[in-house]
């Protein structure tokens, strides 16, 4: 960040943000909604804006800053975000995947300080990935890198919204291991609730945590394998507030590396808690 201060952090909610195309067809009046809430920001510190940042959930052309098919946004499919902000601010914007600046955040100055290659992932509402490496994200050749929700482990495995039959997210995201309980008859409202339920003996629930547990270790050894980082940064709600979560699925991939490489698999909580995405998006401004 080149040694220079943030100068605001804001964040929009989602149902605040409906989608340009239920704006009486002007694809604009959400962006200005954005505008005067970051103008008033600015007014307040009396500075100069550096850049903006957006923190948006994928998949994204990263390329061109377009929304592409983003599943908690509805409305905002193909919209040419970076292009119509730039166009009202007249300030360089910058638009990244939310794990993936969640993941730079804790490369940079969380968790993942000082270590050159940082694999995070975070188990929320759903399952999304950052690789920094040397500070940068790695981005792929298309930005397409990490988009990892519909990575099949599962064979004829749970369904989930629009996602493939047993992809990781289908299985260990915290929406899907609730859904997975309602679906059997289990009353909770999400899955830490299906989590005291396995640890209270029921069986329905014991197998609905198993099959999380099982399968991101699984997918967790598998990335050590391809990718070899210095650590794992685990986030999100499932991760972080579901008791000893992080600890079983450490102990788990361990046992599926090989065994000289056991050592390697290390996996942490993350550091910078639910604002990591909004910190990295903030320290992307400044790499522009």
């Amino acid at each position: 960040m080149n040694n220079r201060s943030l100068l605001f952090i804001s964040y929009v909610r989602p149902e605040n943000m409906m989608g340009f195309r239920v704006f009486s067809g002007h694809f604009l009046i959400p962006i200005f909604k954005m505008k005067e809430k970051i103008n008033d920001v600015i007014v307040g510190f009396g500075q100069k804006i550096e850049g903006i940042g957006i923190s948006c959930p994928g998949p994204l052309d990263l390329i061109n800053g377009i929304i592409l098919e983003t599943p908690n946004l509805p409305g905002w499919n193909y919209f040419h975000l970076t292009e119509a902000l730039q166009q009202i601010t007249g300030i360089k914007v910058q638009l990244q995947n939310d794990a993936n600046l969640a993941g730079l955040a804790e490369a940079v100055i969380g968790a993942g300080a000082g270590k050159s290659h940082v694999q995070f992932l975070t188990i929320s509402t759903g399952v999304g990935a950052g690789l920094c490496i040397d500070g940068k994200i790695y981005q792929g050749a298309k930005g397409f890198a990490q988009e990892v929700a519909n990575c099949i482990l599962w064979e004829d495995g749970p369904s989930h919204g629009a996602l493939k039959n047993g992809s990781i997210e289908s299985i260990a995201s915290g929406t899907a291991i609730t859904t997975r309980a309602q679906n059997v008859g289990l009353e909770v409202a999400h899955a830490g609730e299906v989590y005291e339920l396995a640890k209270e003996g029921n069986e329905l629930a014991k197998q609905i945590m198993e099959d999380a547990y099982e399968y991101l270790s699984n997918f967790i050894a598998i990335l050590y394998g391809v990718l070899d980082p210095d650590l794992f940064v685990l986030s999100g709600s499932v991760a972080l507030k579901i008791p000893g979560f992080i600890e079983e699925i450490e102990k788990r991939a361990k046992e599926k590396v090989f065994d000289a490489l056991k050592d390697n698999v290390k996996i942490v909580p993350a550091a910078l808690g639910e604002d990591c995405g909004l910190i990295g998006a903030a320290c992307l401004a400044f790499e522009g």
